[in-house]
């Protein structure tokens, strides 16, 4: 417990309303937090004042309040995870004389927020607002290990969801397990010429505060002219490893 317990347990109520698929009743969210169920009944009543959570009465339930989408959208808006990771990027670059980016999951889709080319390496498709199958780039396979394996069965049901670029890469939920696992044992991602042909890449998950994968950072070269790559992996890892910190997230 931090040195303001009640700010603590606030901040703990929220982060723990966000995690829930619905809304929940004040024994869950005591329980689940162990605070006093009056503890919990206080700090709700003055989240609802705000408008931080909303009571839905005739439920005897509690979910996000629209003041809390606010904050979520402020941090859309102020894009603190870029910001925390440009330097990085560039650092990393400079180090392996490849080109760099940043991504996120957005649903079975990566989205590529912050991208650092190396000065003459050739572009990429992995320009900023660019969307790619998760299951097919480095870095999205790089997060998807990070998660679950009930939150990648809910992405990956089936055969009929997998998109297929140019005939390689996962095509099944079985084949997605075990390319995942690889990753896991490795300790990075790879994939080669499954997004752009003559082109692989090496990536690595960032971690927030929770623990969950927040974003991948990779690494891609052409195939035929590749880098030392060890050095490459563990650059990668380590700027991963940094940013991770940054976010105040662990390793």
């Amino acid at each position: 417990m931090g040195q303001v317990p009640a700010a603590t347990r606030t901040l703990r109520v929220l982060r723990f309303l966000a995690s829930q698929a619905d809304p929940v009743t004040l024994q869950a969210i005591a329980t689940a937090l162990r605070i006093p169920r009056s503890t919990a009944y206080h700090l709700l009543s003055v989240m609802v004042e705000e408008g931080f959570v909303v009571h839905l009465a005739d439920e005897h339930r509690y979910g996000l309040g629209v003041a809390a989408f606010e904050v979520g959208s402020g941090y859309a808006r102020q894009a603190p995870l870029q910001r925390l990771a440009r330097r990085h990027l560039a650092t990393l670059v400079d180090t392996v004389g490849q080109s760099a980016h940043l991504a996120v999951l957005h649903g079975r889709d990566v989205l590529y927020v912050l991208e650092e080319r190396a000065p003459g390496r050739a572009p990429l498709v992995t320009d900023v607002g660019v969307r790619l199958p998760a299951h097919l780039t480095a870095s999205g396979r790089a997060i998807l290990a990070a998660l679950t394996p009930v939150q990648v069965r809910a992405l990956y049901p089936d055969r009929s969801v997998f998109v297929d670029r140019h005939g390689v890469g996962p095509s099944s939920p079985s084949a997605l397990r075990a390319l995942l696992s690889e990753t896991r044992q490795r300790g990075y991602a790879m994939e080669d010429g499954e997004v752009t042909p003559g082109f692989a890449s090496v990536a690595a998950v960032v971690h927030d505060h929770n623990g969950h994968p927040a974003a991948g950072v990779a690494v891609t070269f052409a195939s035929a002219e590749p880098p030392d790559l060890p050095s490459t992996i563990a650059a990668t890892r380590r700027t991963a490893s940094r940013l991770t910190a940054r976010i105040a997230g662990r390793s």
